[in-house]
């Protein structure tokens, strides 16, 4: 009989093509599917993963988290992956990093993405990828997590501060970026 709960773990390599999947129609949701430059060759060079054989996934004696490869600067991020209870599916992600909070001199967790499927919504599957995570900073003695969320995206923030979540939108902050060209050209601002 199959289980009537979905299985969250850390992705294992054979998931890169959902994971790929899932990011694509994350951003057709978002209307920026054009951006999207990831594939499985730079999944597979840039996320630390899981032991195929789930039978040698145990949790590190030190810190009760699963061991997967080490995260590195050429491999920072982690992915968690949601599988349907009854087809064992992956239908939802959340792809991470870790970060450092400088006044708690603590580590913490930046959610990248966290993305399920829109036929499998309404049925506790984001909840329960947040609440991984969450158990997964309190595991590592964190300080925090956090991850930003589109301003139109209402849904996903009614969702977020729900009671049941407690997120707070960090309405004193402002997100900043430089990629593209841009990013070359502060690289030798100083040349």
């Amino acid at each position: 009989m199959a289980s009537t709960a979905p299985v969250v773990r850390h992705a294992r390599r054979e998931d890169v093509p959902a994971i790929l999947g899932l990011i694509r129609e994350l951003a057709d949701y978002e209307h920026a599917l054009d951006s999207v430059e990831a594939t499985e060759e730079t999944l597979a060079a840039t996320i630390a993963f899981a032991p195929s054989d789930p039978s040698v996934v145990s949790p590190s004696p030190e810190t009760g988290l699963p061991i997967t490869e080490p995260v590195s600067p050429s491999k920072p991020a982690r992915c968690l992956v949601l599988t349907d209870p009854e087809s064992g599916v992956v239908v939802g992600m959340a792809l991470y990093f870790y970060n450092y909070s400088t006044w708690r001199a603590r580590p913490g967790i930046f959610l990248e993405d966290l993305y399920v499927k829109q036929s499998e919504r309404k049925k506790g599957y984001g909840k329960r990828l947040l609440v991984e995570l969450a158990k997964e900073v309190e595991a590592m003695k964190g300080g925090r997590l956090e991850w930003n969320v589109l301003k139109w995206n209402e849904p996903s923030i009614k969702f977020y501060e729900s009671e049941a979540i407690g997120a707070q939108m960090m309405s004193e902050w402002v997100g900043m970026r430089v990629d593209g060209e841009g990013l070359p050209k502060l690289a030798k601002l100083l040349d």
